[in-house]
């Protein structure tokens, strides 16, 4: 019987479809929003707490399979960090004027409020506040208002996650710098770690510490994505098997309502990651990500419309949202993700040769025997 493909064989950095996973992620991010931004739900549970939660862990899983296979690829600390910042903060940093001077102002007036000395004054500080990342400040000029209850007065719910996914980013670096991101028992004893932090999480004396929630659940994703680098070479690859991992997170979400991810991380992140690497067709190799732009972007448009048209439908909302956000995504792509990362590799170090371990050389000289080539490093992520 012929034995499935690995992870390693299957995977072509320059011909995968992890952008178009990024963007339908984002974009199920936009619906999962919709709904609930209304005050709307969904009549099984589940579901609901996938589209809730699972659509954001699959992005860090993501990443980490991405973010460590670049600094294995690269293990220069001066150049990763730059091409971390400069992939994050340009886009963030124009989101928050673009909010701060031109979406709040507009939906002032739309809403027939007016904008005046003190609302800039305190779009200066929602962009001061928040530069770092780490989001202080939700709304300006107490607005936005007329959304669920919790959205009310929060101009981008999706931006809190970016500061976590910058610390699994500085984790990548820590490991890397101290050598201890190739000693092999690292990652999946940092996961087991994590893991039992997750599920130590959710004892009641544990329940209001959100932080470490958040820690756990986030470090946790990534070192999911981060395990299916390190075992590539083990790990079988088929469409058959996606389905299996598909519904093996559906299970999860059944049946483990306090925390899927205790059962279906690993699943979830061999879901995105295997699955953008099996999408092979042409339509779906877009060298351009939207998904950033359209994760950035699309909840204050949401805010927008839901302002200026009260009672809309979780449908039209989706609706509307998408036809607003993509030409800010794109925008964001063209005209800031895209120059700011060509600037970085203008501007920085040339890169060093990565001094190949015996294994490595072994395993190279044993895929080119067996006529497969090795890989050309994605630096973009």
């Amino acid at each position: 019987m012929r034995a499935l493909p690995s992870l390693e064989d299957v995977f072509e950095p320059r011909r995968n479809g992890l952008n178009v996973v990024r963007l339908a992620l984002a974009l199920g991010v936009v619906l999962w929003h919709s709904i609930s931004m209304v005050g709307a739900g969904l009549p099984w549970q589940p579901a609901e707490r996938l589209l809730l939660s699972g659509l954001v862990d699959g992005f860090f899983a993501v990443s980490g399979f991405l973010i460590v296979r670049s600094w294995l690829s690269d293990e220069d600390p001066v150049r990763f960090l730059s091409a971390r910042a400069l992939r994050i903060m340009p886009g963030f940093w124009v989101c928050l004027l673009v909010v701060a001077f031109v979406v709040s102002p507009l939906y002032l007036v739309l809403t027939g409020r007016g904008v005046d000395a003190a609302a800039l004054e305190d779009g200066a500080s929602y962009v001061g506040h928040n530069a770092l990342l780490w989001i202080f400040q939700e709304g300006i000029a107490g607005m936005p208002a007329g959304g669920a209850s919790g959205d009310d007065g929060v101009w981008n719910g999706s931006l809190w996650t970016l500061s976590w996914e910058f610390v699994c980013y500085l984790g990548v670096l820590v490991l890397g710098v101290t050598g201890l991101l190739r000693r092999r028992w690292v990652l999946p004893a940092l996961f087991l770690l994590v893991l039992a932090v997750l599920a130590a999480a959710l004892l009641p004396a544990l329940d209001e510490v959100h932080l470490v929630k958040h820690a756990a659940r986030f470090g946790l994703m990534f070192l999911a994505g981060a395990l299916l680098h390190q075992f590539r070479h083990r790990v079988p690859v088929h469409g058959a098997l996606v389905a299996v991992a598909a519904a093996a997170v559906v299970l999860s979400a059944a049946l483990v309502p306090a925390d899927y991810r205790l059962v279906g991380a690993l699943p979830l992140a061999y879901v995105v990651v295997a699955g953008g690497a099996l999408l092979k067709h042409r339509l779906a190799q877009v060298r351009h990500d939207l998904s950033y732009g359209t994760y950035i972007y699309a909840y204050p448009v949401q805010q927008v419309v839901i302002g200026t048209l009260p009672g809309v439908r979780p449908l039209a909302l989706f609706a509307l949202s998408v036809a607003g956000t993509l030409p800010l995504a794109a925008a964001s792509w063209w005209g800031v993700e895209r120059p700011a990362q060509r600037l970085g590799r203008r501007r920085l170090p040339a890169r060093r040769p990565v001094v190949e371990r015996p294994a490595q050389v072994e395993d190279a000289a044993q895929r080119v025997k067996i006529g497969q080539t090795v890989p050309e490093p994605d630096v973009l992520r």
